[in-house]
């Protein structure tokens, strides 16, 4: 038997966080991942001969500057792009463009879009930050917040209602208060529609989906950091680390699938020994970090005799529902869009295009997928990385990735021939058909292309249910009712030595490495690191 000071599961970009920062502290530690890469869904992976995709994550989030540090994130090459995004409904609409310069978007907004736009963004951003710091997303190293934390976030009485709006409101409400020209700022709701639901099983309209707004909105406190594009891809983040952590003495082993985490309960309270391979060996170790789902990591991979019935039941609750479908293109050329698109084929408009529904239409297509009804015209966001990073395809070439809701999961999706593998066909159709009437040399331009739904996505990545949160930001699974490190707030995991450090737990999805910085600090802190 191996043994070790810290065993990490998972090298995911969260694992690999905790586990440099067990490693830099003495810890002689191992990341231990089933896959034949490291990197979880932040990798670049070559799908197709001399096309290199971006499997999942696709951009590095604003994060606390402790983290940066603690990580070395500002030392990797970073793409500087003129456009992050473009939004448009498709209709003959003027595309909104997400200028990385904030003065240039404003103007932008101001002088296509009107000044309400302005005004209505603004409102949004003030609208966001209490929420943000009750949300608690960026504070490294801190727990989640109580229900009460959470309201003492608020200086006023606008940002107490403002918390109210992400615990109970929806995203409409909120959209309808600051952007309320459902016409004339219909992609820009369509945008800020998907920021929210993405992350959801839910529609904009259902009441606590502006959780998930507030969420996606926010920056750290003071920080109006950009998301960030890495040459090479998402991947070079977790290469980073990998590096990183092998540096300074820690090991990465790929194929290594942990089945069991071993504890002994023979006292009154548990203590992890270490962890036990689908190969059948044994690791030893009094620290482990689990970077897979909350869920998965107590109730699938721990004794059941060593935990309560009650909080087997409450993580057996989390919700997972993943509805969407993942798409990877070689190209043999880049998209040539028609009138009146046309500025869409300065490559630097084609690192991110959303061709949106409106909120309105994004809720009837969830409420359709609920019965198994394949949208008719979903909500597409088309990025296409090699025009800015042309090393991801071959010369000349285009590696492009399209993002699509909502993949029916219910309503029969498992039965028949009608059923799921119809409905990703037909979906996968639909998708391809709506770019190429933007851009009619798109699906004759297709190479090759895969189609990933939840179902490939969990299999390939073990996220339960394709949940790439790890536990969806639905408003009762944020704050005191998302884990920390050692469990629920008032319901702490009885097993000394174990740590929760995925994107189930608090801190929540994004790249932004909190969990498992968090988890990694938790471990020092217990043994008077």
């Amino acid at each position: 038997m191996s043994h070790y000071d810290a065993i990490v599961i998972g090298a995911g970009h969260n694992g690999l966080a905790a586990a440099v920062l067990l490693q830099k502290a003495g810890l002689r530690t191992a990341c231990l991942d089933a896959k034949l890469y490291a990197g979880g869904m932040a990798s670049t992976v070559e799908l197709f001969d001399g096309y290199r995709f971006e499997i999942a994550g696709s951009v590095q989030f604003p994060t606390s500057s402790v983290v940066v540090e603690a990580l070395g994130l500002d030392t990797l090459p970073t793409i500087d792009l003129e456009v992050m995004s473009v939004a448009l409904r498709g209709v003959g609409d003027d595309p909104l463009v997400q200028y990385s310069d904030p003065v240039r978007l404003f103007t932008h907004l101001n002088e296509v879009h009107g000044a309400d736009a302005v005004n209505g963004m603004a409102g949004l951003m003030a609208w966001s930050q209490a929420p943000t710091r009750a949300l608690g997303r960026f504070e490294a190293g801190m727990p989640p917040k109580t229900l009460d934390e959470m309201y003492a976030c608020a200086t006023n009485e606008f940002e107490r209602s403002a918390i109210d709006d992400m615990l109970f409101g929806s995203v409409t409400d909120v959209l309808d208060r600051y952007l309320p020209d459902r016409e004339k700022h219909a992609a820009l709701r369509g945008s800020m529609t998907v920021l929210a639901v993405n992350t959801l099983y839910r529609g904009p309209a259902t009441p606590g989906s502006a959780a998930a707004l507030a969420f996606g909105l926010g920056v750290p406190d003071g920080d109006t950091m950009q998301m960030k594009k890495l040459r090479g891809g998402i991947g070079a983040l977790t290469s980073h680390l990998c590096e990183l952590l092998e540096s300074h003495g820690g090991e990465v082993r790929l194929r290594s699938k942990v089945t069991e985490i071993l504890v002994d309960h023979s006292g009154s309270r548990g203590r992890v020994t270490g962890v036990r391979t689908e190969a059948g060996e044994t690791l030893g170790a009094p620290v482990v970090v689990s970077g897979v789902a909350p869920d998965v990591t107590l109730n699938e991979m721990i004794d059941p005799a060593a935990l309560p019935a009650d909080i087997r039941e409450r993580y057996a609750r989390i919700d997972h529902r993943g509805s969407y479908l993942q798409m990877h293109f070689a190209l043999d050329e880049a998209p040539r869009f028609a009138p009146p698109y046309e500025a869409l084929n300065e490559p630097a408009m084609q690192a991110s295009i959303g061709i949106f529904c409106t909120p309105e239409e994004v809720q009837q297509q969830w409420e359709d997928c609920r019965r198994g009804i394949v949208p008719a015209d979903p909500t597409v966001v088309l990025q296409i990385p090699s025009q800015n990073d042309p090393d991801l395809a071959p010369p000349g070439k285009h590696a492009a990735s399209a993002f699509a809701l909502w993949f029916p999961i219910e309503g029969g999706m498992d039965s028949g021939p009608g059923g799921y593998g119809q409905a990703k066909v037909e979906m996968g159709q639909r998708v391809i058909d709506k770019i190429t009437r933007l851009a009619p040399n798109f699906e004759a331009s297709i190479i090759r292309h895969t189609t990933f739904t939840p179902r490939h996505m969990g299999v390939m990545f073990g996220a339960p249910g394709g949940d790439y949160c790890h536990g969806l930001l639905n408003a009762n699974q944020i704050g005191p009712n998302r884990p920390g490190p050692k469990g629920f707030l008032g319901q702490p995991i009885p097993i000394e030595g174990l740590y929760l450090g995925s994107a189930g737990c608090h801190g929540g999805p994004g790249i932004t490495f909190i969990p498992g910085y968090n988890a990694g600090r938790a471990a020092l802190a217990d043994l008077g690191r």
